[in-house]
């Protein structure tokens, strides 16, 4: 399993560093992210069915590759320099939830309706609204900065990678106590403690070596934020697996499951990066 994990990781990260790197003049990181969304919530639909819940799949595959694609604020511009980019976030937003509705009223089953529309929206808001954020992060490029919104990316997942193999690691070798045994009964507290120094390492390192402006107090917040909180997000699609009698959201990643498996730190971890910087820059 390890050697299948390191093997797709190999086929991965340079396909990933690249679509970071070469954004111009394609917005190839948009492009990227935008499908591993569909590809993910493809997953979680599929995975909802186990429940009995008929989700509007096509609905929210498109609404979730929209809404990625609303939040890169470069290629906007290049269709529409004048348009508004929150007021279309919103609509997309306001569409996600009025549309999937009038749908449902108009379908002849009106049994579980409820259910399928809520089931819907939340793939599209878990998936579509939290993967976006790393799209409006690597747009972080105008805070004068040279490079700002590609370490921003790499920064986020070279942190989530750091906390998530060192809990992995740790955990495995040394860990007793069992961090939510009803939900992932394999993780630890020795895991998830050695996953925050891991990130705080991880962080302290890349700030040093990369230019970011985070003194060594916020590059040791962010640190433990990102670690604790994609900790929180693997721990949230546990629950997900869990409730739906799943083992993984798929098969199509070796060693790692699905798409949806690989997207719930990091998704956590850009939602918090990008709020960090939003709010209190660097």
């Amino acid at each position: 399993m390890l050697k299948k994990r390191l093997i797709t990781a190999l086929l991965i990260i340079p396909l990933l560093v690249t679509a970071v790197w070469f954004d111009e003049p394609l917005p190839w990181f948009t492009v990227f992210v935008a499908t591993w969304g569909v590809l993910a919530v493809t997953e979680f639909y599929r995975m909802a069915t186990t429940l009995k819940v008929l989700p509007l799949t096509g609905f929210g595959l498109i609404w979730t590759f929209l809404l990625i694609l609303s939040r890169d604020s470069k290629l906007l511009a290049t269709i529409e320099p004048h348009f508004d980019l929150n007021l279309l976030t919103l609509l997309l937003l306001t569409s996600a939830i009025v549309l999937p509705l009038i749908w449902l009223i108009l379908r002849h089953r009106k049994i579980e309706a409820f259910t399928s529309w809520a089931w819907t929206l939340i793939g599209i808001l878990y998936v579509g609204w939290l993967l976006g954020h790393l799209v409006a992060l690597r747009g972080l490029d105008n805070l004068g900065y040279s490079d700002y919104g590609n370490n921003l990316v790499f920064f986020t997942i070279f942190i989530t990678f750091a906390s998530d193999s060192t809990a992995f690691f740790i955990g495995r070798a040394w860990g007793r106590h069992h961090l939510a045994p009803r939900i992932s009964p394999k993780k630890t507290w020795e895991g998830a403690i050695a996953g925050v120094f891991g990130a705080i390492t991880a962080s302290l390192l890349f700030n040093a070596l990369f230019n970011l402006p985070f003194n060594y107090e916020q590059a040791i917040l962010l640190g433990v934020a990102v670690s604790v909180f994609g900790q929180f997000g693997d721990l949230v699609e546990s629950l997900f697996k869990r409730n739906m009698g799943v083992k993984e959201s798929g098969n199509l990643l070796p060693g790692h499951g699905g798409f949806l498996d690989r997207m719930d730190s990091v998704a956590f971890a850009g939602v918090v990066v990008y709020y960090y910087v939003i709010l209190f820059g660097g």
